[in-house]
């Protein structure tokens, strides 16, 4: 249980490392410059967008893009359930091996592989591998069914995160009667998120190391991260001296990723999310060449 005490310090934490629209030192600014330029004009064409990197080790902010902004994320959320999942296989609230069934009420298109599987039933551990792995929204909405949308909603308060939530199940169609988005976030609390299961702090060692090992098995390339040269479906092991643990959100009009990137000479945490009119596909290439242009210079940085 999380006292208020720490939850205030949490959060005081995050509010210090708040900074103001464009920031970074002189050095980190210049090797930031097409990152910085590619996101202004996304922004000249009328796309939201937020985005922070920070030094792994040393916590100093690389850059930052209206980093306080809460934008939609949609698939990221699911790191919070994944948090409080790995945080109940500890504890023993939850075995990996309980058996879970998927019911009509759950299904989702979409990302994922399970609604393609004949299985009905598998276990926590593995609908947990599988969200990390392909962002499978039906085992999503299952893990969902068993822990509790509540439960993931305060764990996510106890970590001291007030801009970042996951608000509700995957939906195939929201109406008027439901959450906007899968999940919202501000850049500023993802880069502290995967900061702090970087070096275990996120509820304790054991369930950082969990939600980490998930992550790793990301298959989703195809953001900031499709600048890292790396294999996709097999990257758990450092390529050229490279890895790699990210989580990213797509949805019509959002493209969002947060992710560790670690190199021969540095390593660094970034969230960058854009929210923009996705109605030509030039749009939305534009959007994600951006994105990739950020990579090159996280790439850089650490490499």
């Amino acid at each position: 249980m999380t006292s208020q005490t720490e939850q205030t310090a949490r959060r005081s934490r995050h509010a210090d490392g708040r900074r103001g629209r464009h920031q970074g030192a002189d050095r980190t600014q210049e090797a930031f410059s097409r990152g910085f330029e590619a996101l202004g004009r996304l922004a000249m064409q009328g796309v939201q967008v937020s985005g922070r990197a920070t030094d792994l080790a040393s916590g100093e902010v690389l850059f930052s893009v209206d980093d306080h902004v809460v934008m939609p994320t949609a698939s990221i959320g699911k790191v919070l359930l994944l948090v409080e999942v790995a945080a109940r296989l500890q504890s023993g609230q939850l075995s990996p091996l309980a058996v879970l069934d998927r019911a009509p009420q759950d299904a989702a298109g979409d990302s994922g592989i399970w609604q393609h599987l004949q299985v009905p039933s598998l276990p926590v551990a593995d609908l947990a591998a599988l969200v990390g792995a392909t962002s499978d929204n039906l085992a999503t909405n299952v893990l969902l069914r068993r822990v509790g949308l509540e439960a993931v909603s305060a764990r996510t308060e106890s970590l001291g995160l007030t801009r970042t939530a996951l608000l509700d199940l995957v939906r195939d169609h929201r109406g008027p009667d439901d959450a906007p988005q899968l999940s919202v976030g501000s850049a500023n609390e993802l880069t502290w998120l995967f900061s702090a299961l970087a070096r275990g702090e996120v509820v304790d060692a054991a369930t950082s190391r969990q939600v980490i090992s998930w992550l790793s098995l990301n298959s989703d390339a195809s953001l900031v991260s499709s600048a890292f040269g790396l294999d996709p479906h097999a990257h758990r092991q450092a390529e050229h001296g490279i890895l790699l643990v990210n989580k990213t959100g797509s949805d019509a009009g959002v493209r969002s990723e947060v992710g560790v990137l670690r190199g021969p000479r540095a390593g660094v945490t970034f969230a960058v999310s854009t929210y923009f009119d996705d109605t030509s596909l030039a749009s939305r290439l534009a959007v994600i060449d951006g994105m990739r242009t950020v990579g090159l210079d996280l790439l850089e940085y650490v490499h």
